[in-house]
């Protein structure tokens, strides 16, 4: 495919490489992409800190830092201006709003700098959460003539009404106009899942694009000798093994998987591991030992390197959320676990992305979210399930697909870098 020559890019958000998940991993992988094959590509962001919520040495959040990487071979540059920031320890709802315009007092400056020193872009990408952000790359917009893409990652506004983040409905009201005032002004709106796009088309008359998550199906891929690979975790080969792996917060509903296997304490061959960081991690932990939950493991974030044989360990992937937050989020780890080859577990209201997307295809199990009875019984029956080679087959055929990132790259060079 023929690329615009020299077509510069700036990022704009609080996440970006070097953190292993979520945005920050998608914007990384999105901006190497891009200046590999040419684009000068700017990014104005913090230090990683997510999903620890501490931001990860060697790295310390003192002042601004500027990295540059050079891509041989090709003329695309990367240069990276890190911005010092409020990371909270404990992100209550409170300190989220509080770290969000943190992040934005603190980038503002360097966008202003930016601006002084007349350096102009093409295309701007701003990214949500937090919504607000776009207002910085409006204002590059507008003195540069450079276009705007406000990519919605997860319906921040929403998810925060719904799961009682704040009580102010007259606040509500009043960032509800200023996201609308966004959505009118940015060129390109673009998001992650069909039902997300239902929902900011119910906003604002404007087409806003799939730009979906993606995967490296050459780096993720199915194994062969499952049994094999657990033993490196401490499991027998014939143990059934239940795998969540992600963020661990509020809206995920990770209280259902303490309770399921309390209910299925007694089936010894069933184990359940809790991976990742969060803020309810500590909480999760001290309610597991309080029940003597010995059928629950927790870990660590796992490291990339061996990320796909620690997926490939598993035997079913967990994929839970609550009834209230469907349709505002579309969880970024199932990317990697259709990639594997991996058979899922979904909690999800019919009629929803995630819903749709597990029947249509056939790559798990879905139901209704906050019932640990049936969910109980699901995984039970899934144990002996019949049908799991065939889901596993789909699932990574799906990803090969759907989400391979040269494809799905490729699709939004076209749509917004014409």
């Amino acid at each position: 495919m023929d690329l615009p020559e020299k077509k510069s890019i700036l990022l704009i958000s609080h996440n970006f490489s070097p953190e292993p998940t979520g945005i920050g991993k998608y914007n990384g992988e999105m901006i190497h992409w891009l200046s590999k094959r040419g684009y000068e590509c700017t990014v104005i962001t913090t230090f990683p800190y997510y999903p620890y919520w501490k931001v990860q040495p060697p790295y310390k959040n003192r002042w601004y830092k500027k990295e540059l990487i050079n891509y041989q071979g090709n003329s695309g540059n990367l240069t990276i201006y890190r911005c010092p920031s409020y990371v909270p320890s404990n992100p209550t709802g409170r300190k989220r709003i509080l770290q969000d315009f943190s992040f934005w007092s603190s980038m503002f400056w360097r966008v202003l700098q930016l601006q002084l020193s007349g350096k102009q872009f093409d295309l701007i990408i701003t990214v949500a959460p937090p919504f607000h952000l776009a207002y910085l790359g409006l204002l590059v917009k507008k003195s540069s003539g450079a276009k705007l893409l406000y990519h919605v990652q997860d319906l921040q506004i929403e998810a925060a009404q719904d799961l009682n983040m704040l009580s102010s409905q007259k606040l509500f009201n009043k960032i509800y106009r200023i996201e609308k005032d966004i959505l009118e002004k940015a060129d390109y709106v673009s998001s992650i899942s069909e039902g997300m796009i239902t929902k900011i088309q119910a906003k604002v008359e404007k087409k806003v694009l799939f730009f979906p998550n993606w995967v490296d199906t050459s780096y993720f891929f199915p194994l062969p000798n499952r049994d094999n690979l657990k033993s490196k975790w401490g499991y027998a080969g014939d143990d059934f093994v239940c795998l969540y792996s992600g963020a661990i917060g509020e809206k995920q509903g990770l209280e259902s998987i303490l309770n399921v296997a309390q209910i299925l304490i007694d089936n010894k061959k069933i184990k359940f591991i809790i991976c990742g960081s969060g803020p309810y991690k500590e909480r999760l932990i001290e309610t597991a030992n309080e029940r003597n939950l010995v059928n629950v493991t927790f870990l660590p974030v796992q490291d990339k390197s061996i990320f796909n044989e620690f997926l490939n360990m598993a035997d079913l992937h967990l994929i839970l959320q609550k009834a209230n937050a469907s349709d505002l989020v579309m969880p970024s780890k199932l990317t990697t676990i259709l990639a594997v080859g991996g058979v899922s577990m979904v909690t999800a209201p019919p009629a929803t992305s995630l819903f749709n997307l597990i029947n249509k295809y056939d790559v798990g199990y879905v139901i209704h979210p906050e019932d640990d009875e049936l969910l109980a019984t699901k995984i039970r029956n899934a144990k002996s399930g019949a049908d799991f080679e065939i889901k596993a087959a789909n699932a990574r055929n799906y990803a090969l697909k759907y989400l391979n990132i040269d494809n799905v790259m490729d699709d939004f060079v076209k749509s917004v870098l014409k």
